[in-house]
């Protein structure tokens, strides 16, 4: 059955004739014998296929499943065992394949059947993204390029729809490029990125776990890694595009021009990111206070800027280069030990050569005050007008902030022990003269 689609568009006279296509084929598929013997053998081979695979699947699993065991192999184990799943298509797939010879032999035609390898293919595939891959990237990928570019190809039409996109050229000003080249720089685009965004991840878990290196030349080795990876990406994604790397070398004086002049601010925060690691000046971890009045605790260092976490949970981005051309102070919080002082008086009454050792005896009870680099040490600072000062030093590794209440703690420690000796802690007193007497008053 024909109709008249001349004064139709060109797309709907186009799938109109692939449709008629589709049509006389079916039709020759149902009236030949050859055809039906090739239904039977891709049943046949799909039976066949579920039934070694549900004897052999339990077998193998037992053997890969790595249970409770600890070893090198127990990971490899692990990641294979999902992939038994393809068992069942892979093997329909292959017993196909074997039939598909007999049929040629017989019947000098093998369509039916090639079509059912190529539906195998396709069940595998289906498997493959619903039941096996667990990254959301990969699966958004498997779900709406993967099994697609599979459909095509189960209906042969893979070549068609390759051989359009080829043949349709767009472009922008000057350049002119095939769809068929935005397809596949966006496909390799986004494999190639998500494959250097987790060789990144495990390189640089591989490298903090290595508690050796000092904690600056693990992060510059990070960040050299990540810097490698994507550029090896990219260059890879420009090759599979087809553009020409020569013509990067324009680009590449453009951005030096620019580097020289507009972003003079982002080269020196980059070089002095780099000095920094690997001097190890200030790295992760360390409690620094600049010139500026900025501090905090080091929690990420990036190729532009550090960041700084206070106590009350706020992050300030400090420039690489104020690292460099300011002052620093690194109280060193991922180790060094500090010290602190509480300031503390005394009555006038008291016998002050008593005060030294009863402060530092119960100073020393606390147990994070060190003895090394020095024990607690009691001072007289001053007499003042309420009462005799002194103060304690004592040494601590950490600060005394966030969760950390050293001074707190002492100061405690401190005032019971003066209470348990029986010492007056003063207060203000003042003695008030007032000249020729109070005033008479009339009764």
């Amino acid at each position: 059955m024909e109709f008249d689609l001349s004064s139709q568009p060109e797309i709907v006279q186009q799938a109109y004739g692939y449709a008629l296509q589709g049509w006389e084929l079916a039709l020759q598929w149902l009236l030949s014998p050859a055809a039906w013997s090739q239904f039977a053998l891709l049943v046949l081979a799909w039976l066949l296929a579920r039934l070694i695979a549900r004897r052999l699947r339990p077998a193998l699993a037992r053997v890969i499943d790595p249970g409770d065991t600890q070893n090198i192999f127990t990971k490899p184990r692990a990641f294979v065992l999902p992939f038994l799943a393809l068992i069942s298509p892979l093997l329909a797939y292959a017993l196909t394949g074997i039939g598909e010879s007999i049929v040629r032999s017989l019947f000098d035609s093998g369509a039916v059947i090639a079509f059912g390898k190529r539906f195998f293919l396709f069940l595998a595939a289906r498997v493959l993204v619903r039941d096996i891959i667990t990254d959301p990237f990969l699966k958004l990928m498997g779900r709406y390029i993967l099994l697609p570019i599979m459909l095509l190809y189960t209906f042969g039409l893979l070549d068609v729809v390759n051989a359009a996109l080829t043949e349709t050229v767009v472009g922008v000003g000057n350049i002119r490029f095939s769809l068929i080249t935005v397809v596949r720089g966006v496909i390799a685009g986004a494999m190639l990125f998500w494959l250097g965004q987790w060789s990144n991840n495990q390189t640089a878990a591989i490298i903090t776990r290595n508690e050796e290196m000092r904690p600056s030349i693990r992060q510059l080795l990070i960040k050299a890694t990540e810097f490698t990876i994507f550029a090896v990406a990219f260059l890879l994604l420009m090759n599979i595009m087809g553009i020409n790397l020569s013509a990067l070398a324009v680009l590449g004086g453009a951005i030096g021009v620019g580097l020289g002049f507009g972003l003079q601010k982002i080269a020196s925060n980059f070089i002095s990111g780099v000095i920094l690691l690997v001097e190890g000046q200030a790295t992760v971890g360390d409690y620094v206070e600049l010139d500026g009045g900025e501090q905090g605790k080091i929690v990420k260092m990036m190729a532009r800027a550090a960041i700084l976490e206070t106590f009350d949970g706020r992050w300030i981005v400090v420039p690489n280069e104020d690292f460099i051309t300011t002052r620093v102070v690194n109280y060193s919080d991922s180790g060094s030990a500090n010290r602190f002082e509480a300031p503390f008086s005394v009555s006038y009454d008291t016998d002050i050569n008593t005060i030294p050792p009863l402060i530092e005896a119960a100073v020393a009870t606390h147990p994070e005050v060190l003895n090394e680099p020095y024990p607690p040490d009691c001072e007289l600072r001053g007499f003042g007008d309420s009462g005799i000062d002194f103060a304690v030093e004592f040494w601590v590794n950490g600060l005394d902030d966030g969760p950390n209440k050293y001074t707190s703690d002492v100061l405690f420690l401190i005032w019971n022990a003066l209470k348990d000796a029986g010492v007056e802690i003063p207060y203000p007193q003042r003695v008030v003269e007032i000249k020729g007497g109070f005033p008479k008053t009339d009764a």
